[in-house]
């Protein structure tokens, strides 16, 4: 099996570790820090986050040069292509280490309203402690994408779920022995640097690679940051949508707030990762059909067909989030975490028609437009974060999800515009489509599952059967009246060949 095969298995197996892991891991965080300190946590790591977009999007620009001078079999062009790098990175973790002190210096003038003296004492340890971090992290980056470079994905891939498995149990063990969330700061600390010793070992052992400057260019460093400055400004894209509203509330309320919706937008971000995981392996099918010059048709018909099998598995989780969201949260986290549902299922329904859409994303990487979105998507993540802060001063952590939400539906607005009259997708023709035969069956199954609530009980095992008998009325009546042939046969056919796989 080649590398990249087995590095889009790794990929799904990070994916479901991730997500179990993460279900399974923070209610009992939670309960071994309380919630406040839980929301300090998530307060200072949303608080990083920002500073770590002074990455630049460099790590994504190493693996489409390395693979460039691997192409060309300039190896002089890549090791002073990396050596320069190194430079940049030097530069960036000085700037990181210089604004964290800044920062760190006025932590009491930022977060004055809302911490009290003793988290104000350990918000500054974790603070300290997560840029040290940062500034490690941000260089040893390099490794990762040289790495990905070599098309070698293994490794990389195999180290980072070692880390997060260790990681977990190393928790777990450390909360046991009474550690509080200091302790975990300093564990991912750690890990981070084996991390990044495993994945330079590696660099240099086996990958053979070299660090010299042969002649600094100028024009490479232009270079270099005119391929980055995208990838950095979605990468500022993800901080305001899913990270701002930490920040916002952490100054504006408090960190029992910033827990609730911390959990709410971490549920948010597993939603996402059913449909990215269906979506993001057809960026290859959108690059063939975009440099054979794919007539708008024909990308409808792609997207039609795509964003139908991301609808169906998202409607399935959606529904019964909708439905069973608020008693899994309560048996979860607990009743305090009542509005976690909330902002997740707000995030959920403002999220899907975006996932349904992911292909149009493939399809603006393939054709190099993606700058339009970029900015687009910038903008209108500002407003609605300065919206969702206007509202998160009255109706707290509720006020700042619907606040970010509305700058999403709006830039979506714009964007199925774009697609229209620039790519020449048929959006009218996407969303008739899109519910053929679908939205009547949605209907049914929401009654049907709106009556499964009426079983009497409450604990684990009540939900667990309304989940099993949910699930198999989702399943007959979709797979009867809501999905279309091609579906039907490609349901079965993807049924028996993971049989004769099981079989072999």
């Amino acid at each position: 099996m080649s590398q990249l095969k087995k590095g889009a298995i790794l990929n799904y197996i990070t994916i479901l570790i991730t997500n179990v892991v993460g279900l399974l891991l923070t209610p009992f965080i939670i309960r071994h820090l309380g919630e406040s300190e839980f929301g300090l946590y998530t307060l200072i790591g949303a608080f990083v986050g920002y500073i770590s977009v002074l990455d630049f999007g460099l790590t994504n620009t190493i693996v489409r040069f390395v693979a460039k001078y691997r192409a060309e079999k300039n190896r002089v062009g890549e090791e002073n292509f990396l050596a320069t790098t190194m430079l940049i990175y030097f530069v960036i973790s000085v700037l990181v280490i210089i604004i964290g002190a800044i920062c760190y210096f006025n932590l009491e003038n930022i977060f004055n309203r809302s911490l009290t003296l003793e988290e104000l004492r350990k918000a500054k340890i974790m603070f300290i402690i997560a840029i040290f971090n940062l500034a490690i992290q941000l260089p040893g980056g390099v490794f990762m994408g040289i790495c990905s470079g070599y098309e070698q994905f293994v490794f990389p891939k195999s180290v980072n779920i070692v880390r997060y498995v260790m990681r977990s149990f190393t928790v777990v063990a450390v909360l046991l022995l009474g550690g509080k969330a200091i302790s975990i700061v300093i564990l991912d600390t750690v890990m981070n640097i084996l991390v990044i010793t495993a994945n330079a070992y590696f660099s240099f052992k086996n990958l053979k690679v070299k660090f010299k400057l042969h002649k600094f260019k100028k024009g490479l460093v232009t270079e270099i940051f005119s391929y980055s400055i995208w990838i950095f400004v979605f990468v500022l894209v993800g901080q305001f949508q899913w990270q701002a509203g930490q920040m916002v509330l952490g100054i504006v309320t408090n960190t029992t707030v910033v827990a609730i919706f911390g959990v709410g937008i971490m549920l948010g971000t597993y939603y996402g990762a059913f449909s990215t995981a269906i979506s993001s392996v057809f960026l290859p099918k959108a690059t063939q059909m975009a440099v054979g010059n794919a007539s708008g048709e024909e990308l409808t018909n792609m997207m039609i067909k795509i964003g139908r099998l991301s609808l169906i598995v998202l409607l399935y989780i959606l529904i019964a989030f909708a439905l069973y969201g608020k008693q899994f949260v309560f048996l979860w986290v607990g009743e305090s975490f009542y509005e976690s549902w909330i902002i997740a299922l707000i995030i959920m329904v403002a999220y899907t028609l975006p996932l349904v859409q992911g292909f149009g994303n493939s399809i603006l990487e393939a054709k190099s437009k993606l700058s339009f979105k970029a900015i687009i998507y910038l903008v209108f993540m500002i407003i609605g974060t300065f919206i969702g802060a206007t509202y998160a001063n009255k109706y707290g952590a509720i006020g700042m999800i619907s606040g970010s939400v509305l700058g999403w539906l709006i830039v979506q607005n714009i964007m199925n515009i774009y697609y229209h009259k620039v790519i020449k997708i048929n959006i009218p023709r996407f969303f008739k489509e899109l519910l053929n035969k679908t939205f009547f069956t949605v209907i049914i199954i929401f009654i049907l599952g709106y009556l499964v609530n009426y079983i009497p009980g409450y604990g684990w095992i009540n939900f667990i059967v309304k989940a099993i008998i949910y699930s198999t009325v989702y399943a007959i009546l979709m797979y009867l009246f809501g999905i279309l042939d091609y579906e039907k046969d490609l349901f079965k056919n993807t049924t028996l060949s993971l049989l004769n796989k099981i079989k072999k």
